[in-house]
């Protein structure tokens, strides 16, 4: 039109993800990461990282690390800066507040972070894996028996808190064999003796949820699918 479009997906490509972000809950949509042996090796130093705001981001809609002060949520990384010790500048890359979601510190430290060593143990296993994490705002009954969807905001800039976080794991086996794993965790503390497969969901149930779709993506570049969910775990 003549005086442009007011908003278009506002993708960025970084050293170590691809994000697609979403300015008005102040954080991502997706993030997607190529993980393999390569990446997990290095000697990137997290100390030498600091969290910042996303400067490409219109001020309107960036979160600030003064959103999160005194908030009670970890700044959660949706792309972990571990999986990238491969370059300072990757490693670094993560830390841009648009790959960070507010996250309850009890699962940030504990069920989540485990998820996210169990993503690298797949990646020194298999040839490679994308990962693709990302928030979820999901309906509830209220006590008048209506569903809605309800979620807390922080800070001035009124970043929104997920109800839930989602992680897909896309494995390129050695064999060619493709493998889904698609889990989904809540936005509160997670006893962490629970084991990880109890979080596994039908990768449908994220895609109706988000909005996303994985699997018709994943079928142009291959026949040999195979989805694990609770019932089939190896």
């Amino acid at each position: 039109t003549k005086y442009g479009l007011p908003g278009l997906a506002q993708l960025r490509s970084r050293e170590s993800y691809v994000l697609c972000y979403d300015p008005r809950s102040r954080s991502a949509l997706w993030v997607v990461e190529q993980l393999n042996r390569e990446t997990l090796g290095g000697t990137s130093d997290r100390a030498a990282c600091d969290f910042q705001e996303d400067d490409s981001v219109h001020e309107y809609h960036r979160a600030t690390n003064g959103d999160y002060r005194g908030s009670g949520f970890d700044r959660g990384h949706l792309a972990a800066a571990a999986n990238h010790k491969w370059s300072q500048k990757a490693m670094r890359d993560t830390f841009y507040l648009s790959n960070v979601a507010p996250q309850d510190p009890h699962l940030n430290q504990n069920a989540w972070n485990n998820l996210e060593k169990y993503s690298r143990s797949l990646a020194r296993n298999n040839k490679n894996v994308y990962v693709c994490t990302g928030p979820l705002y999901l309906p509830r009954m209220e006590a008048d028996g209506k569903m809605y969807v309800k979620y807390q905001v922080i800070g001035k800039n009124n970043v929104a808190v997920p109800t839930h976080f989602f992680k897909v794991l896309i494995l390129e086996k050695e064999s060619g064999e493709i493998e889904l794993r698609s889990y989904v965790m809540p936005n509160s503390p997670v006893d962490e003796k629970i084991p990880l497969e109890r979080f596994l969901v039908p990768i449908e149930s994220i895609e109706r949820a988000s909005g996303l779709l994985f699997v018709p993506n994943i079928l142009k570049r291959t026949s040999n699918l195979k989805a694990i969910t609770a019932g089939n775990k190896h």
